[in-house]
């Protein structure tokens, strides 16, 4: 099997980031994450985001900037995850594919239990954030 493209969205609203938690019957359920989903043929990345964002959380962004891509492999199956910053106005989410969502700091990024592909994504963002403190 080949490595499945996903992107996913580093969503900022009044300064938090959206954590989203995979429903348990799920793969990986239970595990939060930066919400998004597989790219389809014919997709941009960008495109793919928005789709993605608009039917599982009802929330419209607006992508900044690509941010980092993580390939992780999975037990029987390889990922690549494509992070990009986004904005959003928009507070409340409709859930469909996730059971709970939270608007967390930055900082306390690292708490959450985030899929192990997230992690680095989590890391990359604290990191930048200790740097912005330290001057």
């Amino acid at each position: 099997m080949g490595t499945i493209r996903v992107v996913c969205g580093v969503i900022f609203n009044e300064g938090r980031i959206l954590l989203c938690r995979r429903k348990p019957e799920k793969s990986l359920g239970g595990y939060w994450e930066f919400p998004g989903g597989k790219i389809e043929v014919g997709e941009t990345e960008e495109e793919s985001l928005y789709r993605e964002l608009q039917e599982e959380l009802g929330i419209r962004v607006e992508i900044e900037r690509y941010f980092k891509s993580v390939v992780h492999d999975y037990d029987g199956f390889t990922i690549e995850l494509i992070a990009y910053i986004c904005r959003s106005g928009q507070s409340v989410c409709v859930l469909t594919d996730h059971d709970e969502y939270q608007w967390v700091d930055k900082s306390e990024l690292l708490n959450w239990k985030l899929a192990p592909a997230d992690v680095p994504i989590a890391n990359e963002l604290c990191f930048m954030e200790q740097k912005m403190r330290e001057g």
